[in-house]
């Protein structure tokens, strides 16, 4: 019988592509989903979708079943954490050997954001549970720029965050996936933590003069004032509990303090990251 990984929130941005990236491996996926139209997504891909909820210590335990590799990761609510604490439990339970945990970049220092000491807390969980584990520490994603700003960059040619002249070192989604994918299939990731970033930093105004070289479109950032981007996100529906803390987010991008970039895609994947003009020409489709 082959071995099953088992993969969360398997139509999610990360979980769809480290679905798609270990059924290109011929390796074996069974797939947490909560819809039935999430589970035909899967089935396409060439997973095992199995109904999953994350507040159900029991039924996470029932989906892992059988499964020695999994990986974890929690949606951004503020109950992030005890979501995470919850498949601990249940990998526990369930005789899991190996989780390999999503995070975020800067989780681990000494005075994180509400966001990081979130994602802290769930990693503190596995570190204690006696698991062998690999932590993957991710810079802001590439795919945020249309899957968050995509509205208005299509509609009027620009996009709103109040993130000044901060340089990120943003990473593609595949490069993420790509590394979960060898901590959750080879040997030697154990104990580690990865931060993983793209290739570069950049500025929004660099990310603005790339969409506008592909697009063929003046595309353009405004740096918002933090009151304007508080209540842009208010006015879009975010949840109260979640404004803050992506103000923080945006703070820490503001104040410089995610343009480190690693060497993790290239010792861990074995390739170089994906860069931003990259990715653009990939997903041009997602600007026009």
């Amino acid at each position: 019988m082959p071995e099953i990984v088992f993969v969360p929130g398997a139509t999610g941005t990360t979980g769809m592509e480290v679905v798609r990236q270990l059924v290109e491996k011929r390796v074996a996926v069974r797939a947490g989903v909560h819809s039935e139209v999430n589970a035909d997504k899967v089935r396409k891909l060439g997973a095992d979708p199995v109904a999953l909820d994350l507040t159900d210590v029991r039924g996470i335990s029932a989906a892992l079943d059988g499964v020695r590799k999994a990986y974890s990761l929690s949606p951004f609510f503020p109950n992030l954490a005890e979501l995470g604490v919850n498949f601990v439990e249940a990998a526990k339970t369930a005789g899991v050997q190996h989780v390999v945990r999503g995070s975020a970049i800067g989780a681990d220092t000494p005075d994180p954001i509400t966001l990081g000491k979130w994602h802290r807390a769930a990693e503190e969980a596995l570190e204690d549970s006696g698991i062998s584990y690999t932590i993957i520490r991710p810079n802001v994603f590439m795919q945020n720029y249309f899957n968050l700003y995509g509205e208005t960059i299509r509609g009027q040619d620009a996009f709103y965050l109040p993130q000044g002249d901060g340089r990120i070192s943003m990473v593609d989604v595949r490069d993420v996936a790509a590394v979960i994918v060898a901590a959750l299939t080879e040997d030697g990731h154990e104990g580690k933590a990865y931060e993983v970033t793209g290739p570069e930093a950049l500025s929004n105004d660099e990310v603005a003069e790339v969409l506008s070289k592909v697009t063929g479109r003046s595309i353009s950032y405004v740096d918002a004032p933090e009151d304007a981007a508080r209540q842009g996100m208010k006015d879009a529906g975010f949840p109260g509990s979640l404004v803050e803390p992506l103000l923080e987010l945006s703070g820490v991008i503001k104040a410089g303090f995610v343009s480190a970039v690693s060497q993790t895609v290239a010792e861990v994947a074995g390739r170089p990251p994906i860069s931003f003009e990259q990715f653009a020409n990939d997903h041009r489709n997602q600007f026009q």
